[in-house]
């Protein structure tokens, strides 16, 4: 166990324990080490935390779990206090329903760059493919191999080569891809330092664009965003999303469309409240 991690990795969840311990176990499975897991846990009940002890007392990576009590959707503010509670200097940010491949934290700080956000994807898996999702088609990879995903169900797709393994193509491909790099909680990374200086997540946005937010502050301060969808890679499993709300998704707009106008670089309501 390391005490002076290279990399945090902040892992968001909520009350998906079965989901969480697949994605543990593919952190279990890092062709680098040095680097710690912060799970920022949004209320989950006592199934999470048993996930989290049960993993933590065979893993050799040190796993803190950060809680607050569920009162709603409050995940900015669990990411707040899971950025404070990092002791790496680069942050890796990803959801407890997506499965990171074994290259998935080298990769990222292989290619971190200094005033930099990395944004990368995720190749959405089916209904019926993530019910085969086990430990062991983690280990072997099958979860990642094209031709183990259209046996169990996944349709042909282009997002195919979002799982290429290929360096030159990938990079051909985060240069040529139309999508815009932005800060999607699912698959980022940057220095703390960078996230810290805007007061990390507005704590007044629930679901709907809050990743986005903090992104378009950053940018406003300076920080550069790069395309690495191709190159740092997890697949991620399906659930619904009951928790959609159009007036709340209104809500986030206007605070979104406040932060462009007025170019915001800082929000009263993140890391440091100061109301």
């Amino acid at each position: 166990m390391h005490s002076n991690p290279q990399v945090s990795v902040i892992v968001s969840t909520y009350n998906q324990p079965e989901w969480l311990s697949l994605v543990l176990y593919s952190y279990e499975l890092q062709n680098i080490k040095n680097f710690e897991i912060i799970i920022a846990d949004d209320g989950s009940d006592w199934r999470t935390k048993q996930v989290i002890y049960d993993f933590s007392v065979k893993s050799e990576l040190k796993v803190t779990h950060i809680w607050h009590e569920d009162n709603g959707f409050q995940k900015t503010k669990i990411l707040n206090k899971a950025i404070s509670a990092t002791n790496a200097d680069y942050l890796i940010f990803t959801d407890g329903d997506c499965i990171a491949r074994q290259d998935f934290v080298k990769s990222h700080f292989n290619l971190r760059r200094q005033n930099t956000v990395l944004s990368g994807g995720y190749f959405k898996l089916n209904k019926s493919v993530s019910k085969y999702i086990t430990n062991d088609t983690i280990l072997t990879e099958k979860c990642f191999n094209k031709n183990w995903l259209l046996e169990h169900g996944q349709p042909k797709s282009f997002k195919f080569n979002k799982l290429t393994t290929s360096i030159l193509k990938a990079n051909l491909l985060n240069t040529l891809t139309p999508t815009k790099a932005t800060f999607d909680g699912m698959n980022v990374s940057c220095y703390k330092a960078d996230i810290v200086a805007v007061n990390g997540f507005d704590e007044r946005m629930q679901y709907g664009g809050e990743d986005r937010e903090v992104g378009e502050r950053m940018m406003h301060n300076g920080v550069s965003f790069l395309q690495v969808r191709y190159s740092c890679i997890c697949v991620h499993l399906h659930h619904d999303r009951p928790y959609k709300d159009g007036e709340t998704l209104r809500f986030n707009k206007q605070i979104r469309n406040q932060t462009k106008k007025y170019k915001k670089t800082y929000t009263k309501f993140g890391i440091k409240n100061q109301l």
